[in-house]
């Protein structure tokens, strides 16, 4: 940029007025406007520059997991056109960013099948660079699916656990978990946990708090699990947390108390597992209710009964534990345990409990010689400490 010109007296003679000029040529003088503008264009020649663009995958990448989004990126220029296509010439959906710096995938690849990139960009000098290349997704050796416990539109009460179960073994824990994902409507501290090779399970740290939506994703398609074994499909399930429900059962008070937002609104007699057989103790521990059945046929050979129908059965465990109505028992309820493990009460009380008791429900069990835990099947997850639970998780080991 030019300095303005210094005023010069017209009675200068023409030597000192050169010399003057002359002297504005040093080096922090003004420069000529023709000079200036050479220098500028100088300037910006220099910094102008082409294309340089990325693609992920690469060209020539084979054995390419189709689950991962694929993506174009571009440094010294911009994105015009992108186009990502399958062996039969159909484009790939996909989403330019706003700024026409990058462009990625929004709908998985397909399994075993080459895609070719093409499109142009153009760099800050002006010079359009083509997009080429193509690469191949993997064909897997075999493909595993997964299972949600949990339903779209339900509602669950407060110790619902998520389960997601494969049905194989994974062999990559990391790999799966990282594709599950928990979104809750309000901040919920939780974790995953493998009980075993094919079950993830996430709980929260505390009970639910009533009324949270929750959101969960098993984004397992197309990605690698571990042996050359893929997922099969995405899977998501939505569902709320209902009202605060908690059942407090007492094998030696002989009580069963139904407190609901913390206010005890059902105090009935109960009998319990017997307590001298270790096979027919009813578990300590923090139940599950698991599912609700009108009638139920109670069958156990090593007892000698099959199929004795009891009503307004209440599961809460997968050892056969159930709260239901047992009317034969009704002189012990209150007094002593008889029950093979579960928890009677008389008809009447039971179904007073069963019309209230929503899938998640905790049933918290004292004062019984046996733990809850894992020989006893879906959902032990209370019955382990958190700071056991957490080390339980693929990504932290």
């Amino acid at each position: 940029m030019q300095r303005p010109k210094r005023w010069v007296p017209a009675l200068l003679g023409a030597g000192v007025a050169a010399a003057l000029a002359l002297g504005g040529c040093s080096a922090d003088g003004p420069v000529t406007a023709a000079g200036g503008a050479g220098v500028e264009r100088a300037e910006q020649q220099a910094v102008a520059t082409s294309a340089a663009v990325t693609t992920t995958p690469a060209a020539g990448a084979v054995d390419v997991a189709p689950g991962v989004p694929a993506s174009v990126t571009v440094a010294g220029g911009s994105l015009v056109e992108v186009a990502l296509t399958n062996p039969d010439g159909k484009r790939v959906a996909g989403n330019l960013a706003a700024d026409k710096k990058s462009w990625v995938t929004t709908e998985d690849l397909g399994y075993g099948k080459t895609y070719t990139w093409s499109g142009t960009a153009t760099g800050a000098d002006g010079a359009a660079v083509p997009l080429a290349g193509a690469f191949t997704t993997a064909k897997p050796k075999r493909q595993v699916g997964a299972s949600i416990n949990t339903g779209d539109g339900q509602t669950y009460g407060v110790a619902m656990p998520i389960a997601v179960t494969f049905d194989a073994a994974v062999k990559d824990k990391v790999a799966a978990e990282q594709a599950l994902e928990v979104e809750t409507s309000v901040p919920t501290e939780g974790a995953w946990a493998w009980l075993d090779d094919r079950r993830a399970h996430w709980r929260p740290k505390e009970y639910w708090k009533p009324g949270t939506q929750v959101t969960v994703t098993v984004d397992i398609y197309g990605r690698d699990l571990g042996g050359g074994t893929y997922g099969r499909a995405d899977l998501t399930s939505a569902f709320t947390i209902g009202r605060s429900q908690v059942v407090q059962a007492n094998t030696q008070t002989h009580r069963m108390v139904v407190l609901r937002d913390g206010v005890p609104v059902m105090d009935f007699p109960a009998s319990m597992g017997l307590d001298s057989d270790p096979g027919r103790v009813t578990r300590s521990g923090t139940h599950v209710v698991m599912s609700k059945h009108a009638t139920y046929g109670m069958t156990n050979p090593k007892y000698d009964y099959e199929n004795v129908v009891v009503p307004w059965a209440v599961r809460i465990s997968n050892n056969g534990e159930f709260v239901h109505g047992y009317a034969p028992s009704i002189p012990q309820q209150g007094k002593r345990n008889v029950s093979h493990g579960c928890i009677n009460l008389s008809p009447t009380n039971a179904k007073a409990y069963y019309d209230t008791a929503l899938p998640g429900d905790p049933v918290e069990i004292t004062g019984s010689t046996q733990q809850l835990g894992p020989a006893d099947g879906d959902y032990y997850d209370w019955a382990i400490p958190w700071s056991q639970w957490t080390t339980m998780a693929a990504t932290n080991n």
